[in-house]
């Protein structure tokens, strides 16, 4: 092994002895992205929800029996999901200092975060990305997010040149407090992906009361 290869897997054993138990990071996460809901909700038509039918169930039409190998670690640079018409940059967003995921800045509406405290878009285990609904002056990047439906696709572009295709296997809306963390977060083996922005009720005391979370598998690389 050369040397570069030496500092490459020290790196990479370095950034995986940072990452925390995913036990604890849902914990984490579930109060940090109680965050993002600095959108005023107060648009004639709210952002759309879940329909009960796009549930996870765990299946994927097309993509059982031929997931590709995971990846190796890449920061994440882009995320494009055609069928919402999101064309995003993509922030690194870690622990604040309260402990809480950051958010991206929500003056910034075209602009997700992906969360450094788990996997990359394309490793084995789940990656998270995050972005608000919308801000005071309308829409943001995940607005769309609810309307969503299985079989529709999310690419990540990654720092390293490949670009990692995700396909949904189901749309669902959460209570902030009463977040499944273990099932939104928890490695399944292969490599996922989870795309969350608040969605739910909203009220101007609490903002948004609930999380829309996309669930999505590593369906393709390009």
């Amino acid at each position: 092994m050369s040397a570069y290869e030496l500092s490459e897997a020290a790196e990479e054993e370095e950034r995986r002895h940072k990452r925390a138990p995913w036990g604890v990071i849902a914990l984490v996460l579930l109060t940090g992205l109680a965050l993002i809901r600095n959108g005023s909700g107060e648009f004639d038509i709210g952002p759309p929800q879940p329909a009960s039918a796009a549930a996870a169930d765990g299946r994927i039409a097309g993509v059982l029996g031929r997931t590709p190998a995971p990846l190796p670690y890449a920061v994440p640079v882009r995320v494009r999901i055609p069928a919402i018409r999101v064309d995003a940059p993509v922030m690194s967003v870690g622990l604040d200092a309260d402990g809480w995921v950051g958010a991206p800045p929500p003056e910034d509406p075209n602009l997700a975060g992906w969360f450094t405290g788990g996997v990359s878009p394309g490793e084995k285990g789940t990656a998270v990305v995050v972005g608000h609904v919308d801000n005071k002056l309308g829409p943001a990047v995940f607005y769309g997010l609810g309307a969503l439906k299985k079989g529709n696709r999310v690419e990540v572009v990654r720092g390293d040149g490949k670009t990692a295709v995700f396909e949904i296997y189901g749309i669902e809306v959460f209570e902030k407090n009463n977040f499944p963390g273990d099932r939104v977060y928890a490695s399944k083996g292969s490599p996922e992906l989870r795309v969350i922005t608040c969605g739910g009720g909203f009220s101007k005391a609490n903002g948004y009361d609930g999380n829309v979370v996309a669930f999505a598998r590593l369906a393709e690389v390009r």
